[in-house]
């Protein structure tokens, strides 16, 4: 926690006890369904939870704002930035239906009341959200074509609505056939862990 807590040093009673019990739950329900990697359980806070927080870093969400998260998997990087953000609201979906019932279980055991999760697939999803986050699903012009219709005209926050997604390594090729405007941030420049130098936040404006 005390590195967590060194790069967000305003959370509440309440946010330290719920990042505090992560470890926990997903050392619980993994060895049920593998949600993460078993080499990844011991080092949970640094791999899934402060690399999903490095979204927070680049985006602070206004409060209200509506957030889908796609290919959650285990939660991630819905159920951190969740706890970062009470007053933001999460949906959370994945095709796998096991991985959302994991999902559920830790989401219910936090007491976490801004997140939803669904047993779905991105482009059957009909509401519209203010931001999508994900951490490295598939190929960025794929993962546009599900997620194209998932967004609010009206933008609140800082960034025009759009994609922040949590991605590693050399992302031109991939970026090429993107006519969105983008913006790559390291996480390196917020983060000192040897984990994060080649990890990056990609923003793409999609209104």
């Amino acid at each position: 926690m005390e590195q967590i807590q060194s790069y967000f040093p305003n959370l509440s009673s309440n946010q330290i006890r719920q990042f505090k019990q992560l470890p926990s739950l997903y050392e619980h329900w993994n060895t049920q369904i593998n949600v993460v990697s078993r080499k990844d359980v011991d080092a949970l806070l640094e791999r899934h939870v402060l690399h999903s927080l490095g979204i927070a870093k680049v985006m602070s969400f206004e409060s209200g704002s509506n957030v889908l998260d796609v290919g959650t998997g285990g939660g991630f990087p819905g159920i951190p930035l969740a706890i970062l953000f009470p007053e933001v609201n999460f949906f959370l979906v994945d095709s796998i239906g096991k991985k959302i019932k994991v999902v559920q279980a830790i989401v219910d055991s936090l007491e976490l009341q801004n997140v939803r999760a669904e047993h779905k697939r991105a482009e059957k999803v009909e509401e519209k959200f203010d931001f999508v986050v994900s951490r490295a699903v598939t190929r960025m012009p794929d993962f546009l074509k599900w997620i194209r219709n998932s967004f609010k005209k009206e933008c609140t926050n800082e960034f025009p609505n759009g994609l922040l997604y949590l991605k590693g390594g050399d992302l031109t090729d991939e970026m090429t056939s993107v006519d969105n405007y983008y913006n790559e941030f390291l996480l390196s420049d917020y983060f000192q862990e040897d984990f994060f130098a080649t990890k990056k936040v990609v923003y793409v404006q999609m209104v």
